[in-house]
């Protein structure tokens, strides 16, 4: 069963990094969001979450705040 991973991220953010890599390391793929680089996307991030942080990451429709890799894994389909 796939996942459904989403990484909402900005340039600068070493967190951001951080967790696209613990991402690659555990080969799971996702898509990114440059929040950055698209303002619309920004919006639609904190009108979904509240949230101006990053990164976000949504995995399987559940939002992540900030670097946490044993919250993704809990949400991801084993």
């Amino acid at each position: 069963m796939s996942n459904q991973v989403t990484v909402y991220s900005t340039n600068t953010c070493p967190y951001c990094t951080m967790m696209k890599n613990f991402l690659e390391q555990n080969h799971v793929p996702y898509t990114e969001v440059n929040v950055q680089r698209d303002p619309v996307a920004a919006n639609r991030l904190v009108q979904a979450t509240g949230q101006m942080g990053v990164p976000q990451t949504n995995v399987n429709g559940q939002w992540v705040l900030g670097f946490d890799p044993n919250r993704v894994a809990e949400l991801m389909n084993k």
